[in-house]
């Protein structure tokens, strides 16, 4: 599946953006979808699981309440809408793939397919 990332972009604290990956390729309900992130000179982290229907999310307890990760089958697109954003919270968003029913999956190597990555810079 090919997984194409957008809607990064600068933003104050406090504000919000929110993210759309769009896939092609494959049957996009077959997959978990997940986003990450890498800050400079930091490991790539785990952000935000949602499940191939939709019904069930996994937040990391850094953006948990913030963050909210969802999923349209018919577009083929998920989401993460991101709220009061902070200046820790800057870094490059990815979003990535991993076959649906084998877990949530937080660490980079579960996921099977990758997009390329949007900034998300939060300055004043």
């Amino acid at each position: 599946v090919q997984l194409q990332a957008s809607g990064g972009g600068l933003v104050q604290p406090g504000g919000s953006l929110r993210l759309s990956c769009a896939a092609s390729g494959r049957t996009f309900s077959d997959y978990t979808m997940g986003w990450f992130r890498q800050a400079p000179g930091k490991e790539r982290e785990f952000v935000a699981a949602i499940s191939w229907s939709g019904g069930s999310t996994y937040y990391a307890d850094s953006v948990k309440g913030r963050f909210t990760i969802s999923r349209d089958n018919a577009k083929n697109t998920v989401y993460l809408q991101m709220n009061s954003l902070k200046p820790e919270d800057t870094a490059v968003y990815y979003c990535a793939a991993r076959p649906r029913g084998t877990g949530w999956g937080t660490l980079s190597y579960d996921y099977d397919y990758w997009g390329q990555g949007t900034q998300v810079t939060v300055s004043s």
